[in-house]
């Protein structure tokens, strides 16, 4: 065992255990159900995203984290790689999920052939159609394609993720009736409202995945870098994380983990709970200082710019590379749009179409990502 590993597991008091089963943890992490599924997930969940050190994978499923999520696009179809060669030897202990952002029924199909042969299993516990933020995006035909897939025995369950769009895809989807997991974008700058809906998800038996918990993971900018001082404030992501599932509507959550600190952070945070009376200044002072850069998928631009763009998308990315410190990942992103709007440019309106209720400095952060990934 390596001395960051062992200095993980000593810290959470499973120094010299294989597992939660094996010893006592100084620190026990819950567990919720997840929905119908009947999966008892742990509340903290580890998204591989932009994860490239496969032994903090390991470090999880040892300290007893359950539940692992990755992707077809990940890493240019990397990450699923490494996710299997990671957990294969704990496969039957845990649960593995993937995403396609395939189109039609053959190529989500195809997707899925090419996810069970990198994770090295023959199933996965659940498959969502990826990135739907609308009904449109979400054909039947897909739908049907999850169906023959859990017929067949390669998935347990089906589910649709989504960064914007909830206040139309959770009543569709509740209403189609075709969908076991949701797994949405979901943390505290959002609308309050949200959690009606979830609510309404969860009393129609589906299990409820939190995404995009840290509104932007400004953690990754170091000390001494230019955003620190506004954006990393000691603490805050804890308690973003601890927001996103003080409810027991959330079953679990996916924030990124890209090394053992993270892990160690993210695991302590989750198993103290939300403390209101320290959480809450922590998170509106983060709140007023992120304001003006990352977007809450409150769906307002829709539409609206006049140039076509998807702006939400197109702020996400940009909080990929400087908020998770992933510049790849928001050019990777950036570069699956049309050709057509790789070379728009905001200099060439002399006015923005778009009005973010919420402060976001669309325009800047447009030009911002053009600048950068173009």
């Amino acid at each position: 065992m390596s001395a960051t590993r062992r200095g993980f597991l000593a810290g959470i008091g499973l120094a010299g255990t294989v597992g939660l089963e094996a010893a006592p943890s100084a620190i026990e992490m819950p567990k919720r159900t997840l929905g119908k599924t009947g999966i008892k997930v742990t509340v903290l969940g580890f998204g591989c995203m932009t994860t490239s050190d496969p032994t903090v994978i390991e470090q999880a499923a040892d300290a007893g984290i359950n539940w692992f999520d990755t992707a077809r696009g990940y890493q240019n179809g990397n990450n699923e790689r490494m996710v299997g060669a990671a957990l294969k030897s704990r496969r039957d202990k845990l649960h593995i999920t993937s995403k396609t952002p395939g189109k039609t029924k053959a190529e989500v199909l195809a997707n899925l052939d090419t996810t069970l042969k990198e994770l090295q299993t023959d199933h996965i516990d659940v498959w969502y159609l990826h990135s739907r933020s609308t009904p449109a995006a979400a054909p039947d035909e897909l739908f049907d394609a999850q169906d023959e897939a859990v017929k067949a025995g390669k998935v347990r369950f089906k589910g649709v993720s989504f960064h914007s769009g909830h206040k139309e895809m959770i009543p569709f989807l509740i209403e189609k009736k075709r969908t076991d997991v949701l797994l949405m974008s979901y943390n505290f700058t959002m609308d309050p409202e949200l959690d009606t809906l979830i609510d309404k998800a969860n009393a129609a038996g589906m299990g409820i995945v939190a995404m995009k918990v840290m509104a932007g993971g400004f953690r990754q900018n170091k000390q001494g870098s230019p955003m620190f001082e506004k954006l990393s404030k000691t603490g805050t992501m804890a308690a973003a994380l601890k927001w996103a599932v003080r409810r027991p509507a959330i079953h679990t959550s996916i924030p990124g983990i890209m090394d053992a600190d993270q892990l160690d952070e993210n695991f302590k945070a989750v198993a103290a709970g939300y403390r209101k009376e320290v959480d809450d200044k922590l998170l509106a002072a983060q709140l007023k200082f992120i304001s003006p850069l990352y977007c809450r998928f409150c769906g307002s631009c829709s539409g609206k710019c006049a140039q076509g763009l998807p702006v939400s998308d197109i702020i996400r990315y940009v909080s990929y590379a400087e908020g998770y410190g992933e510049f790849a990942l928001g050019r990777e992103n950036y570069q699956t749009l049309p050709e057509n709007l790789q070379q728009v440019k905001c200099g060439d309106c002399t006015n923005c179409s778009i009005n973010c209720p919420n402060g976001v400095r669309v325009a800047e952060r447009v030009a911002r990502a053009q600048e950068m990934f173009a």
